[in-house]
């Protein structure tokens, strides 16, 4: 469905003189014409709602239920801007454990990074090296100074929670609303036609060259 409503491109196959005939243009999709939501748009309450995939969920089977057609996933990934949904979509949690013990030796033991807690003047959740780790720190809390060991001021973050904590994040998208959904495939057919130009043929196809 999306792939029909792109338009079209003629390009050259072979490098002959000019003119071209009929016959030297091969017409393809344009697929390098793309659509693509202002992210200050996601701040409005009013098109969108807040949406959190499920373990295993589709981007099809999110469009079913929104829109009841699952061949309506690309409105549900182009609204989130999501290119690749190879990447961009989270792993379900047995795909994702199942590729890093594939990639990493020990991904529950081996260390990603360190992450402060709240204390003193170091806020919660700041990614810090080893070094700071192995140190000892001044902390000013509320007035009184002390000098500390980093292990109490930050932890270890392992790799399979890292990755884990990262393919949650994608978990959460925007979902536009039912009542703006014929308006949106207005506005993508609307945008996806060409203006008249040197190499213009019609809304829906123009040459190269």
């Amino acid at each position: 469905m999306y792939f029909s409503m792109l338009p079209e491109i003629a390009y050259d196959t072979k490098p002959v003189s000019y003119p071209f005939s009929e016959s030297d243009r091969v017409i393809a999709k344009n697929f390098f014409r793309r659509y693509k939501v202002n992210e200050d748009i996601f701040s409005s309450a009013i098109l969108f709602q807040k949406y959190t995939i499920r373990d295993g969920e589709r981007p099809d089977m999110v469009a079913e239920k929104a829109y009841g057609d699952r061949y309506y996933d690309w409105v549900v990934l182009l609204t989130n801007n999501l290119v690749n949904a190879q990447y961009d979509w989270p792993m379900t949690n047995y795909v994702l454990y199942k590729t890093l013990e594939k990639e990493f030796e020990d991904p529950y033991s081996e260390i990603h990074h360190f992450e402060t807690i709240k204390i003193g003047q170091y806020p919660a959740g700041l990614r810090v090296d080893k070094a700071f780790f192995d140190k000892q720190h001044k902390i000013n809390d509320n007035g009184t100074v002390s000098i500390v060991n980093g292990s109490a001021i930050c932890g270890p973050v392992s790799v399979a929670d890292h990755y884990a904590r990262e393919n949650e994040k994608k978990r959460v998208i925007y979902r536009l609303k039912q009542q703006y959904f014929k308006g949106f495939l207005n506005d993508f057919k609307k945008n996806s036609q060409y203006k008249k130009s040197g190499k213009f043929v019609s809304s829906r196809l123009k040459t190269t060259g």
